[in-house]
């Protein structure tokens, strides 16, 4: 059994999904950000940098309990505790693990400066909030051409790298809106919406 500590965010949702996705047993522990309980000394010792997701897998290797924090590490984890969404083909898992980073480097830290140059100033700063925007938009597109070459972000099957990709992209949708062209992200975002264990992924924790 894994428990998982989350709450509703894009990090959160990778985690939440990834679970969906590979069938592994889990059970939610909401924690409530606004309350500080991820400040509280019994979370700070599963991830001493207050934040979440943590996944605690009690038959973890050589059947001890293993804490991961961090979203990607947990679906990296996930990943090779399943055998599932990172091939082991040399070529392949190259090609994964590379759009991966993308999502986790690059467009994934855009969309968290939309939200953190929010909070910066009341009202939010015009030109500030432009580039970001702007700037997220051009770590999308890189996606976007990634997706008209195929069915998804790396390759013919779907991966950690879409899983990682699409609670951010459902997060801006009122950005993705106004935005001209991503036709083959937008097309991908249905696919990915429209998918049974995406959908409960999102839709932890109740």
């Amino acid at each position: 059994m894994i428990d998982l500590y989350t709450a509703a965010t894009s990090n959160g949702y990778r985690a939440s999904i990834m679970l969906e996705a590979t069938g592994l047993p889990y059970r939610v522990h909401k924690v409530d950000l606004a309350a500080g309980e991820q400040r509280r000394a019994e979370f700070l010792r599963l991830n001493p940098a207050g934040q979440i997701p943590v996944i605690v897998d009690h038959g973890g290797p050589e059947g001890r309990p293993l804490v991961v924090a961090q979203s990607g590490a947990i679906l990296v984890y996930l990943a090779e505790r399943s055998g599932r969404f990172l091939p082991t083909e040399p070529r392949k898992r190259a090609a994964v693990l590379e759009a991966f980073m993308q999502v986790m480097t690059d467009i994934a830290p855009a969309s968290a400066n939309l939200f953190y140059m929010a909070q910066a100033t009341q009202p939010p700063h015009p030109a500030i909030m432009d580039f970001c925007k702007k700037r997220f938009l051009a770590m999308l597109s890189l996606a976007d051409r990634r997706l008209a070459r195929h069915p998804w972000l790396a390759g013919d099957e779907i991966s950690i790298a879409d899983f990682a990709l699409y609670p951010t992209v459902a997060a801006r949708q009122e950005i993705l809106k106004e935005a001209e062209g991503l036709s083959d992200l937008r097309r991908w975002a249905q696919t990915m919406a429209a998918r049974p264990d995406v959908a409960r992924g999102m839709a932890v924790p109740r």
